[in-house]
């Protein structure tokens, strides 16, 4: 299937500061090579994308040579941390501003939601905007009042769709915004992160439409979102950028990790508590020192074994207890374990904790601790510390098990053991 949509090299540069050359004269040179289709004669080498670093430089690059293609009906996820150039990519996709360098080519009608009430106008009624943007869209009347009970019922707007615009709430005004954009026929659908305005119930019904979009209608859709979970729902491949460029593409299930694993920076083997892992306020009265991990790869034969270090700050002599909590890659906790009470004597103190058979399925994982004093049923129960992405660690594939290949492709964290037999019911 040939690309729908496809970047070539395009490349966006920023001034930061005051806009334009600073004099009239050069402003007009720039604005006449422009017309002539040639480079901006005042084009500078830019510095990176870094909204952490301090700036250097005049000029910024939000984007720098990014290429890659879509095909028709697929959906692509892009994915970054903010500031990494997501929104700006779309809005040279979209055609709201023109890359620095590069070109954009597509087939076909582009809708876009990019900010909340993106081509709305606030005195207009909402039905007057559907109107306005199926003519922005290159629709017809005729073909707008064709779909027009269709975009209201989906919106959930019908008892205010005919009050201006301005007193709608943000989540009327995604609602009514994605309605319009997914409902008048668009070749290519751009979603940034405006679904998160919506609620549960209307951000399932976006990406249901979405689905239909792409897989029933043949559909394109571009996807940028921070919820990982719906990036591994609703797309087939996924694009991650850092710092203007793309530092990954492929299926979206490994772009997910790719960019939840260098996000976190899960350590491994051996970690010292800081106060980054440190996000609530306790007691402090015992506390973990330092985490380490016997095996930092392993299988679902081969137990887990940690080493953590207490370190005792008060004469309080209560037993303790320590909780661990899994966790996997998209920051779901996926079980606990607990160990037996413990007494210490002395101001730093090894405790061991073994998970024998923690039949986890391949995959990056870390884990959160606490300790406290005795158990959650006591009415003294006290939290003393809790490291949270304390320490990683990875399951392996186990060999010539080709019937869960997939097993870290979403079919679940924890592997089932289960017999054939006959049950009485």
């Amino acid at each position: 299937m040939s690309a729908i949509l496809k970047a070539e090299n395009i490349s966006k540069q920023y001034r930061l500061g005051k806009v334009g050359t600073g004099t009239l004269g050069d402003d007009i040179k720039r604005w006449w090579y422009g017309l002539r289709g040639k480079e901006d004669p005042f084009l500078k080498v830019g510095g990176v994308n870094d909204r952490k670093a301090k700036a250097t430089e005049d000029y910024i690059w939000a984007l720098r040579d990014i290429n890659f293609e879509v095909k028709q009906g697929e959906v692509l996820g892009i994915i970054g941390k903010n500031g990494a150039g997501k929104s700006t990519l779309l809005k040279l996709l979209s055609r709201v501003t023109a890359p620095t360098t590069g070109s954009i080519k597509a087939k076909g009608r582009i809708a876009s939601l990019l900010e909340i009430g993106t081509g709305f106008h606030p005195e207009l009624t909402g039905r007057e905007n559907i109107f306005m943007n199926g003519a922005v869209l290159g629709m017809t009347k005729t073909e707008i009042k064709a779909k027009l009970d269709e975009i209201i019922a989906f919106s959930g707007c019908e008892m205010y769709i005919d009050t201006p615009v301005k007193r709608y709430s943000s989540g009327m005004t995604v609602r009514l915004g994605f309605a319009v954009a997914a409902h008048l026929e668009p070749e290519i659908l751009v979603v940034d992160e405006v679904l998160a305005v919506g609620d549960a119930e209307f951000q399932k019904k976006a990406i249901g439409k979405m689905q239909d979009l792409s897989t029933g209608e043949g559909r394109t859709v571009l996807f940028v979102s921070h919820n990982m979970a719906s990036i591994k729902t609703l797309c087939q491949r996924g694009l991650v950028l850092d710092k203007g460029m793309i530092d990954f593409s492929g299926e979206a299930i490994e772009s997910v990790d790719h960019y939840l694993l260098n996000t976190k920076a899960i350590p491994k083997r051996e970690n010292t508590i800081s106060e980054d892992h440190r996000r609530q306020k306790t007691s402090k009265e015992f506390q973990i020192v330092k985490v380490r991990s016997l095996n930092e790869n392993l299988q679902q034969d081969i137990p887990i074994i940690f080493h953590i270090l207490i370190k005792k700050n008060s004469s309080l002599a209560v037993p303790i207890s320590i909780t661990g909590t899994i966790v996997n890659q998209s920051g779901f906790g996926i079980g606990s374990f607990f160990s037996d009470s413990i007494v210490v004597n002395n101001e730093e103190q090894w405790v061991d904790l073994k998970i024998p058979n923690h039949n986890l399925s391949p995959g990056e994982y870390y884990l959160n601790f606490s300790v406290a004093n005795g158990s959650l049923k006591e009415s003294n129960f006290i939290i003393f510390d809790q490291a949270f992405e304390s320490i990683g660690f990875d399951v392996l594939q186990e060999k010539n098990s080709g019937i869960f290949i997939r097993w870290n492709k979403g079919w679940g964290d924890i592997h089932f053991d289960s017999k054939l037999g006959k049950y009485e019911i």
